[in-house]
């Protein structure tokens, strides 16, 4: 994602909003401008291809366009560069949210929302974006994985903190692999359930990933890496 400047300084950040309720457009404008953004804005999927370019940092994209759907324009930003992408939408349904999050989405508000609370979460995914661009997703060097002092050596499957050894078993080993390869990225419950099946065929259910990530917090020594996104799932993310 090219960035023209210091991300943090908010006058360089170019926001591309996609609303087709020109009352809530123009509030969400206006406030992100007083703010020191700069906000473009466009009422459907056709301005907003128009619209799009490698300058924008972030979009918020309405889920219901005029001439199309919020997911087919997630889906062909994607396909096109790694543009952060927050959903706002009435429709906060759990298999809404992560239909959006499964295409790539970074975060997903539902209205009606307070604009702190929409500037609060613009930061939130910008500042991951920074992070994922600077050491990339997952931080990888040949075999290794990092996050904070976390590691992975792929080759070896040995997991250490600092110069310390963490023993974990198989299936903590496997879900500590999937967040670390998808740093910065919301992974669904549903998600992690369907790709920890193990060798044998036994089908992890709820309660035990539940477990799994508990257990695997105390074994890394209670890191804050491994974050809870409330009744969606989780992600791995470097430690403020």
């Amino acid at each position: 994602m090219k960035k023209s400047g210091n991300i943090w300084g908010c006058d360089m950040v170019r926001i591309l909003l996609i609303e087709d309720d020109d009352t809530i457009a123009f509030g969400i404008r206006t406030a992100l401008e007083r703010k020191g953004y700069q906000v473009t804005s466009g009422p459907g999927m056709a301005e907003g291809k128009r619209l799009f370019s490698g300058e924008i940092s972030l979009i918020l994209l309405d889920l219901n366009l005029p001439d199309g759907s919020g997911y087919e324009f997630c889906r062909w930003v994607k396909e096109r560069r790694d543009t952060p992408v927050i959903f706002l939408t009435v429709r906060d349904d759990a298999q809404d949210i992560t239909r959006g999050l499964d295409m790539g989405a970074d975060d997903y508000i539902t209205k009606p929302f307070s604009i702190p609370v929409l500037e609060s979460r613009i930061r939130a995914v910008l500042r991951r974006a920074a992070k994922t661009e600077s050491s990339g997703a997952g931080r990888t060097e040949g075999m290794n994985l990092y996050c904070g002092n976390i590691q992975i050596d792929k080759k070896s499957r040995r997991v250490s903190m600092g110069e310390g050894e963490v023993i974990l078993t198989s299936l903590e080993y496997r879900l500590l692999l999937m967040l670390m390869e998808n740093k910065g990225c919301i992974l669904p419950r549903n998600l992690i359930l369907e790709r920890l099946w193990d060798d044998a065929g036994n089908f992890v259910n709820d309660n035990t990933l539940t477990v799994a990530v508990k257990r695997l917090r105390e074994k890394l020594n209670g890191t804050s890496c491994i974050r809870t996104v409330r009744g969606v799932g989780y992600r791995m993310e470097e430690a403020e």
